[in-house]
C-alpha cells in the first residue's frame, strides 16, 4: 500500500537501493566464478565480496535499524517501504548469496589443492601436519585465549563488532542424583593471533578459528562439549553526528575519538555462524543479541576472508604467476617532461592523467615541485582518505619547513578512516599547518589542491581537480581522472571555495565550479532541461554520465523526463542504481551499463550535448543525494577540447565493454552484452598507457599531442 505522501509518486521506473546494491555485490562476487579469471584473483573477489557485505551491514541496515526505532515513517522514496520493510527485504535477499559465496569458495578451494594451496580442518590433517598445529596451539595459542562461562556469576559480555568467537554448548555433570546441567561457553579469538597458521615448507594452512575450534574441549577442561560453532556479531556502525552534539569548548579531533569507541558498542544487526547452526543450541546467543531469526546467517566459508590478501602475498612468485592478474606498473604519461619544471608545462596546457593506466606520481611530483619551488607561496588542499604511509603528507610537511603557507581540510568523518585522519591532522597542525574540519552537517568529499606562485611580480594559481582521493595506494587499484590546469579562472575558484571552507560558507558564488550542497544538483538539472528542451525542438540531445552510484529521486526523475521527451540517455554506473531503463514510454531511451573487473571504477564524468557544444564535467560526486545535498563536492568543466576529446572516448570504450562490461535491464537485472567485437575496457587502457609511451614518437611539449592519441583510438573502432 502506497503512504498518503508518496501517493503522487511514479515507482514504476525505480528500484530500492539497498537492493540494488545487493545485485551489485552480487556482480562482484560473479567475478569469483568467472573461471577466465585467474584463480587468486577469484579468490580475492570472494574476500571483496565479504567486505563490501559486512560494510553494507553495519552501515546501510544500521541506518534503517536506526529508522525503525525514531522514524518508521521515513518510506523509500522510489518503493514506498518502510525501513522495517526494507530490511526485510534485504535479509531475504542475502540468504541466496550465502549459498552462492559457499558453492563458489568450495570450487575454488577444490581448485587450488591442485597448485598445493589447501585450507584443512583440523579432523584432515595428516599426522605431521597434526603435531605442528598442536604444539603450535598450545605454545602461541592458549596462553593468549580467556574463555568464558556465561551464568549468574558471569552475565553475557559484550561481544564486538565482528570479532570470532568459538560459542559453545557445555554440559556437567552436578551429581550422580541429578542431569547434567548445561552452560553457554565463549572463547573470544584475540585481535593479537594471527588469522592463520601455516604450515612450514608448504602453501598449507589452518585458520585460527578452525584450530580453536578443534580445541575447545581441551580449553573448557571440566566440561563436555555438546555442542560448538563459530560465531560474529555485525553491530550498527552507522553513527549519526547530527544526532551527537559537539560541546563548543570540546576539541573536535577528541570529540571524533570518543565517537569512534561508540562505534565499537552500538546495537547487534546481523548473526553470522560458520560451520553450523543448531537453532536449539544457539537460540540463546540469538536472542541475547536481540535479533530475528531472519537476522541470522549460516556460511561454510569463513566468516572473515580478510586474510586472503595477506596469504596470496605469502605465497611464492613461482606459484602466484599463473594464478593472479598480470603486473600491471602505472606509466608515466608522454604529455609531460620529467626534466622539465611541471608549472612551466602547466603554463602552456592543461594535463590529464587517467589513474590507475597513469602514475600518480606526476602529482606527487607536482607537490614535491611546489614544496620546493621558491616562487611558491601558499598550498591548498583537501583531504579524505591518503594512504597509511603518504607521500602527500610527506610533500606538505616539506612545504611548511620551506616556510610555504599551507592549509589542509580534513575530513575526519571518512568512514573507518577516521583513525588515520585524525592522526595526519595531529601531525599537520604540530608542523605549522592550517587545518580546517569543514562543516557541522556536511562532509567535504571534494578532490582539490591548488597552488599559488609569484613570478615576476605576477600571481598565478596552478590547480588540480580529481575524482578520486590523494591516496597512493588506492591510485593503483581505482580508474579515476586528475586534471591539471593553471587555468586561471578555475584557480580563482579553487581560491573562492577554499576561502569559503575557512569562513564556513557554503553559498560561494563560483563562475566555473558547480559546488554542492548549492548548486551541483540544480546545475545538473538545468543542463538536463536544455538537452530536453534540444529534443522538444527535434535537435540532436544527448546525455552522458559515468558514476557510482544513482539514487537522488530528483535527479532520476529529471532523467526519466529526458528519456520521454527523446532525449538518448548513456549511463556508466558501477554500483548502485535506482532507475530502471528500457520501460516503453518512461525510460525507453536511456542505455545503462556497469563494468566490475580488476580495477574499481570510481570516475565521476557528466556531459551534456553533441559535437562542438558539448559540455563536460569531471566531478568527486555521485548523483546520491548523499553527495547532491548533504556533502561539499565539486564539478570541474573540462573546456580543453583535446582533453574533453579524451574523456570521451574513454566513455566509449566503456560503452564498448562486453567483457567486463555488462547491461541493466528492465527488471533493474545485470545481463551478458552480445556483441560480435569483444572489448576488455580496463585491459585496453593498460596496453594504450603501454604503448603511448613505447610507440608514441611526439615531442613531450607538442599541444596536439592528446589530438594524436585520440585520432590514433578512433582508428582502432574504425
Amino acid at each position: 500500500m502506497l503512504r498518503d505522501y508518496n501517493e503522487k509518486r511514479d515507482y514504476s521506473y525505480t528500484q530500492n537501493r539497498e537492493l540494488s546494491w545487493l545485485k551489485f555485490d552480487d556482480r562482484v562476487l560473479k567475478e569469483a566464478k568467472d573461471n577466465t579469471v585467474p584463480l587468486l584473483e577469484r579468490l580475492n573477489f570472494i574476500s571483496i565480496f565479504t567486505s563490501n557485505l559486512d560494510e553494507f551491514y553495519m552501515i546501510r541496515c544500521g541506518s534503517l535499524f536506526d529508522l525503525t526505532l525514531i522514524d518508521e515513517d521515513d518510506w523509500d522514496n522510489k518503493t514506498g517501504w518502510s525501513p522495517q520493510e526494507q530490511l526485510d527485504a534485504i535479509f531475504k535477499a542475502t540468504k541466496p548469496l550465502y549459498e552462492e559465496r559457499d558453492l563458489i569458495f568450495d570450487e575454488i578451494a577444490k581448485d587450488l589443492r591442485k597448485y598445493g594451496i589447501v585450507k584443512h580442518n583440523f579432523n584432515e590433517l595428516n599426522s605431521k601436519f597434526r603435531q605442528y598445529a598442536t604444539q603450535y596451539f598450545y605454545e602461541n595459542v592458549a596462553p593468549l585465549l580467556s574463555p568464558q562461562i556465561i551464568d549468574s556469576y558471569h552475565p553475557f559480555p559484550h561481544m564486538a563488532n565482528k570479532k570470532l568467537y568459538i560459542y559453545c554448548i557445555l554440559e556437567r555433570e552436578a551429581s550422580k542424583k541429578k542431569n547434567s546441567k548445561e552452560y553457554i561457553g565463549l572463547i573470544p579469538i584475540p585481535y593479537s593471533l594471527p588469522d592463520y597458521v601455516k604450515f612450514p615448507d608448504t602453501n598449507e594452512f589452518i585458520l585460527m578459528e578452525d584450530l580453536i575450534y578443534a580445541f575447545a574441549e581441551g580449553i573448557f577442561t571440566n566440561y563436555r562439549v555438546k555442542y560448538r560453532t563459530v560465531a560474529a556479531v555485525t553491530r550498527n556502525a552507522d553513527i549519526n553526528l547530527q544526532d551527537t552534539p559537539i560541546d563548543e569548548d570540546e576539541d573536535y579531533r577528541h570529540f571524533m575519538k570518543n565517537i569512534l569507541k561508540k562505534r565499537k558498542r552500538l546495537s547487534p544487526i546481523r548473526l553470522e555462524f560458520y560451520k553450523s547452526n543448531d537453532s536449539t543450541y544457539t537460540k540463546y546467543l540469538r536472542k541475547e543479541l536481540g535479533l530475528h531469526k531472519n537476522q541470522v546467517f549460516l556460511t561454510q566459508s569463513p566468516i572473515n576472508l580478510d586474510f586472503i590478501h595477506d596469504f596470496i602475498k605469502e605465497l611464492p612468485g613461482d606459484v602466484t604467476d599463473d594464478l593472479t592478474f598480470l603486473e600491471f606498473t602505472p606509466q608515466r604519461t608522454s604529455q609531460i617532461d620529467p626534466n622539465k619544471s611541471l608549472f612551466k608545462q602547466l603554463d602552456k596546457k592543461d594535463i590529464l592523467l587517467f589513474y590507475p593506466y597513469q602514475t600518480m606520481d606526476h602529482f606527487l611530483d607536482f607537490l614535491k615541485e611546489a614544496a620546493n619551488d621558491p616562487e611558491v607561496l601558499s598550498i591548498k588542499i583537501t583531504l579524505y582518505r591518503v594512504a597509511r604511509t603518504s607521500r602527500v603528507i610527506k610533500y606538505l610537511i616539506e612545504a611548511l619547513d620551506n616556510d610555504k603557507e599551507v592549509t589542509v581540510l580534513i575530513e575526519l568523518r571518512a568512514r573507518f578512516d577516521e583513525k588515520n585522519n585524525i592522526h595526519y591532522a595531529e601531525l599537520l597542525e604540530e608542523a605549522g599547518c592550517q587545518i580546517l574540519y569543514g562543516f557541522v552537517d556536511y562532509k567535504v568529499h571534494s578532490k582539490i589542491c591548488t597552488v599559488t606562485k609569484k613570478h615576476k611580480g605576477t600571481i598565478k594559481q596552478y590547480t588540480q581537480i580529481g575524482t578520486g582521493n590523494y591516496n597512493e595506494k588506492t591510485a593503483r587499484l581505482y580508474v579515476d581522472y586528475c586534471y591539471l590546469t593553471s587555468n586561471q579562472e578555475i584557480g580563482d575558484d579553487a581560491t573562492e571555495f577554499f576561502k569559503n571552507l575557512a569562513l564556513a560558507n557554503l553559498q560561494g558564488h563560483y563562475n566555473k565550479f558547480l559546488v554542492a550542497p548549492t548548486s551541483l544538483r540544480s546545475g545538473i538539472m538545468n543542463l538536463i532541461d536544455k538537452e530536453i528542451a534540444k529534443a522538444k525542438n527535434n535537435q540532436p540531445a544527448e546525455i552522458l554520465m559515468k558514476m557510482n552510484s544513482f539514487t537522488d529521486r530528483r535527479i532520476i526523475d529529471k532523467i526519466a523526463k529526458a528519456s520521454k521527451a527523446g532525449v538518448t540517455v548513456k549511463m556508466i554506473i558501477r554500483g548502485i542504481c535506482c532507475i530502471i531503463p528500457g520501460l516503453k514510454d518512461k525510460t525507453d531511451n536511456i542505455e545503462i551499463r556497469g563494468i566490475v573487473g580488476r580495477y574499481l571504477e570510481h570516475s565521476r564524468v557528466y556531459a551534456f550535448g553533441v559535437g562542438e557544444d558539448r559540455v563536460l564535467y569531471i566531478s568527486s560526486a555521485d548523483m546520491m543525494t548523499r553527495n547532491t545535498a548533504k556533502r561539499v563536492e565539486i564539478a570541474c568543466p573540462i573546456e580543453d577540447k583535446a582533453i574533453k576529446a579524451r574523456i570521451l572516448e574513454d566513455l566509449d570504450i566503456m560503452l564498448k565493454d562486453d567483457i567486463k562490461g555488462r547491461r541493466i535491464n528492465s527488471d533493474g537485472d545485470y545481463e551478458c552484452i552480445q556483441q560480435a567485437r569483444h572489448i576488455n575496457s580496463q585491459e585496453f587502457f593498460q596496453q594504450r598507457a603501454i604503448d603511448e609511451m613505447k610507440d608514441v614518437k611526439v615531442k613531450k611539449d607538442d599541444p596536439n599531442f592528446l589530438n594524436s592519441v585520440v585520432d590514433k583510438i578512433k582508428s582502432i573502432f574504425n
